[in-house]
């Protein structure tokens, strides 16, 4: 389980987090819903040690987590927005750099990974060709084979579907749902609301840095307006 306790944020004096609390299990996925500046990335961010927060606690498997060590442990992975991969480099040498750099893994180890990874995303056909000339989708499907590679306990995925077409929207949501159900704790940022109608998930809407509503995927499918707050925000981006 990972579980989060108080977590606050500030920067020159504007609040980007505010009393953060929440917990996901093994095979359970945890969407963050808001619009743009509301804390969602920032969220996801210090998770993996990438911003500093100024209180509040991390716990994996009731074990506290270091903020400042949280990204050499390679507990919790991370996919960005833009992807972040290394587009000068072959889909392949995307996932053995860091496995041989990062985790001193042997060139044999690494193409062994990278092999397997990329005929899971279906990527296997594409190992020879420089990252760059991939479509949308497949890096997408890049960048989360090559987090899974270096075998993260909890996978964090910073709007995952921007600027996808609904086609790709839905393959991508197969892939997040794939994750849970292969026992990653999952949290997804995001303000694609089509995408929170694919996935078995729990909805915590943010606002001004704050959660200020959660919701049971399911249970808001079949009583919307018991949410209010989440049903509001679904309006409005339709």
């Amino acid at each position: 389980m990972l579980k989060i306790e108080k977590l606050q944020k500030s920067f020159k004096n504007q609040i980007i987090l505010h009393n953060i609390s929440f917990s996901v299990n093994e095979g359970e996925i945890a969407l963050f819903l808001g619009s743009s500046g509301v804390g969602k990335s920032t969220l996801l961010r210090i998770l993996t040690g990438l911003d500093p927060a100024d209180s509040g606690s991390i716990y994996l498997d009731n074990e506290l987590l270091d903020f400042h060590t949280i990204n050499t442990t390679h507990a919790i992975g991370m996919v960005f927005q833009h992807f972040n991969l290394f587009e000068h480099l072959t889909v392949e040498q995307n996932i053995t750099l860091p496995l041989e750099r990062v985790l001193k893994y042997s060139a044999e180890q690494a193409q062994m990974i990278a092999h397997n990874l990329l005929k899971q995303y279906g990527l296997e056909d594409k190992k020879h060709v420089y990252a760059a000339r991939l479509s949308g989708g497949q890096k997408q499907r890049l960048a989360i084979a090559r987090a899974i590679a270096m075998k993260p306990r909890v996978m964090c995925l910073d709007e995952p579907t921007s600027a996808l077409d609904p086609v790709l929207t839905s393959y991508v949501a197969q892939n997040i749902q794939h994750l849970a159900d292969n026992g990653y704790i999952v949290l997804v940022a995001t303000h694609d609301t089509a995408l929170l109608q694919q996935l078995n998930c729990t909805i915590y809407l943010m606002s001004k840095g704050s959660i200020i509503e959660v919701a049971q995927s399911q249970n808001f499918k079949n009583d919307p307006h018991a949410y209010p707050l989440i049903k509001k925000f679904i309006a409005g981006h339709e």
